[in-house]
């Protein structure tokens, strides 16, 4: 019986088909190893306020609070990848490498909300004039987020945090020409009343149940963001309040207990988002991911109701 041979052509075929099958592998496993890796490490912001403004140095007011929104953002457009909303839409918010994008939106939706407090309420009172550099960078972070071009969504955030650390500087200045915070308690309310408006947006996100299996990473990545943010700037917050946050012990505990929750939901980086049933084998990650929300978005109305007293 006669066998077969293979030529030397066909051989080398083979081969290559074999090498296209394993690149092919290659990348559809590693690619998405790589990016969970890397967002890892992105979304560990190394930011202490305590290191930064040091207990022992002085402070006019509303230099940590500027300062933490400013790196907030110079994090997400100085990183590898920069803004990842007005990308090329493989790379943006609904298709494939989606997850930075969705957590983005969610971080630019708490600072727009928190930088409106700063300007409206905690650096003026009254009939007071608006500071002319929190005005600006209001404008700016209010920029279209997923714009590309004139102007794109980054030259504007980049504006809006040149802005914030001129505010900054205004404060060191002999006399301030900055608005510093006022440390009113009222004022304060409002700050955790906006807080406490973001966190519940959030826990409703993730808690619907229309919810498609596309679209249940989008909701995690986004609150994932919205926590983010609202972690440091609590830290931001305890820096700025520190001498008055002395005097209620109560408060101070209670700040400090709503920023590790909220930097505990900010850490969780499940390499898939399962969407699992109350009586499945599988997790459920946006119902973990809002044990934590719900934490501190309790205690944050435990803040305002010690604030009223």
């Amino acid at each position: 019986m006669a066998v077969a041979e293979t030529s030397p052509a066909e051989g080398r075929g083979s081969l290559l088909r074999v090498a296209v099958v394993g690149l092919l592998l290659v990348v559809l496993l590693g690619v998405p190893v790589l990016l969970h890796v890397s967002q890892r490490r992105h979304d560990d912001l190394r930011w202490d306020p305590d290191v930064a403004f040091p207990p022992t140095q002085p402070l006019v007011g509303g230099e940590v609070f500027a300062g933490t929104l400013a790196t907030l953002m110079e994090r997400e457009l100085r990183s590898g990848t920069g803004w990842r909303p007005n990308d090329f839409f493989l790379w943006g918010p609904t298709l494939w490498a989606d997850n930075n994008a969705n957590r983005q939106l969610g971080i630019l939706l708490a600072l727009r909300e928190s930088m409106r407090v700063m300007k409206d309420h905690l650096t003026k009172v009254s009939s007071d004039e608006y500071d002319p550099n929190l005005v600006a960078a209001d404008t700016n972070f209010r920029n279209d987020e997923f714009k590309l071009f004139f102007p794109s969504a980054e030259s504007r955030y980049a504006e809006g945090v040149a802005h914030l650390r001129t505010y900054a500087a205004g404060l060191a200045a002999v006399p301030p020409t900055s608005r510093p915070l006022n440390r009113r308690n009222v004022e304060a309310m409002r700050l955790f009343q906006t807080w406490g408006d973001l966190l519940g947006d959030v826990h409703a996100s993730l808690y619907r149940q229309d919810v498609g299996w596309l679209e249940t990473d989008d909701l995690y990545y986004r609150a994932q963001g919205v926590a983010h943010v609202l972690h440091h700037l609590a830290r931001a917050v305890g820096r700025e309040y520190a001498q008055e946050l002395g005097q209620r012990p109560i408060l101070r505990t209670l700040l400090d207990e709503v920023a590790a929750a909220l930097g505990r939901a900010a850490a969780m980086k499940p390499f898939v988002v399962l969407d699992g049933g109350p009586e499945s084998l599988f997790a459920n990650h946006r119902r973990n991911l809002d044990a934590h929300v719900n934490e501190a978005r309790q205690k944050i109305y435990s803040i305002r109701e010690e604030l009223e007293k």
